[in-house]
């Protein structure tokens, strides 16, 4: 019997004994659980965006605007998951997003995600103000997994972070380029949230970031390069053009420049111009295994999840996290065999159509 099949176990039988405390059931209740645990500001944290946070609602909307055509008749019994990145298999098509400030949320730190992902089997993304640090969290596990980068020094700087992530054993470098300055998030100004001190004095150098920088670190790793952060085909051509092995399409979920494009919406475009290439990311509102396939249909390898790494991990740590994948893997192989697919290979442009929103737009957690 399939791993996700035999989940629904799991998912869909009688509750135990409800002072055990039961792992949640669906990724509402996750998020719930972590919302009733968390502090103001850190659950403000996670779930705010820039300003008016149209950026993040239009990520969400772009998803919903979506609706699946599926195809019956078909022979669905077995159902496979997995796919590649980066040369590494993956159990389902989601990795885990670089996040930063997980200590009040998570007390393991990049530990905790790291960990998840090599009992899931997926990639972590570590980022460079995770804790404990970039060796510590390499040293932690064998399994794949990718360093991202926020530039926080000149470009002897750069040489030897690049130096120190390709040393402390990581498969991917990833740089993010859509953080020149921080966003005005209101959400976490108003919980009284503020960011590491110090940032605003090391981000300069964030904002002196240049294609010539890309060509630098280009030069100077053979590890495949990620670049976290394009919005445009025009980027997307420029980073195929400048050896980048996968453009990651992101708007840092909203949380950066407010009244950008979703990024489902510009997703196809890239796809088109990017070819075979390279390989595609896509985050920005993901939580839901047909979000993924949705995706998958507009041309990205795989999907970054965020949020929800942060939610789990607050709603029950490592355990709650790899069982908050388990569930997008139930409801992603679900979906799957009801669209009539038995592989993401063979999702395409015509399992999908863009309708119009079902009407007015909640905010998502």
């Amino acid at each position: 019997m399939p791993a996700w099949l035999d989940k629904i176990k799991v998912t869909m039988t009688a509750v135990e004994d409800p002072a055990e405390r039961p792992l949640p059931r669906t990724i509402e209740e996750i998020i719930e659980r972590a919302q009733q645990r968390l502090s103001e500001p850190d659950a403000a944290y996670i779930a705010g965006a820039a300003e008016t946070e149209t950026t993040m609602r239009r990520n969400r909307d772009a998803l919903d605007r979506l609706v699946l055509h599926p195809r019956v008749l078909r022979d669905v019994a077995e159902i496979d998951t997995s796919t590649e990145l980066l040369g590494h298999r993956l159990r389902i098509p989601v990795v885990l997003a670089p996040l930063g400030s997980l200590r009040s949320i998570a007390p393991g730190g990049g530990l905790d995600v790291v960990d998840a992902a090599r009992t899931f089997s997926t990639v972590a993304f570590v980022s460079t103000v995770l804790e404990p640090g970039f060796e510590a969290i390499a040293a932690a596990t064998g399994a794949p997994k990718v360093a991202q980068l926020y530039v926080r020094g000149d470009a002897a700087w750069i040489d030897a972070m690049v130096d120190r992530i390709a040393a402390a054993g990581y498969q991917a470098l990833c740089l993010t380029v859509d953080s020149a300055y921080y966003g005005r998030r209101e959400r976490q100004l108003r919980a009284g949230w503020t960011p590491p001190s110090g940032e605003d004095l090391e981000r300069i150098w964030q904002a002196r970031l240049t294609w010539a920088s890309v060509e630098r670190i280009r030069a100077r790793t053979s590890l495949p390069l990620v670049l976290k952060g394009v919005q445009t085909v025009e980027d997307a051509r420029l980073a195929v053009e400048h050896g980048v092995e996968v453009v990651y399409v992101s708007n840092h979920g909203g949380r950066q420049l407010d009244h950008a494009a979703a990024t489902m919406d510009v997703l196809p475009g890239i796809a088109e111009a990017a070819g075979d290439r390279c390989q595609l990311v896509v985050d920005g509102g993901f939580r839901r295994g047909t979000d993924v396939i949705k995706a998958l249909c507009c041309g990205a390898q795989a999907v970054g999840i965020g949020r929800l790494v942060a939610w789990a991990l607050a709603a029950g740590g490592v355990t709650c996290l790899v069982h908050a994948l388990e569930l997008v893997e139930l409801e992603l192989a679900t979906a799957m065999g009801l669209l009539g697919v038995r592989s993401v290979a063979e999702l395409d442009r015509n399992y999908v159509e863009r309708v119009h929103a079902l009407g007015p737009i909640d905010a998502p957690t």
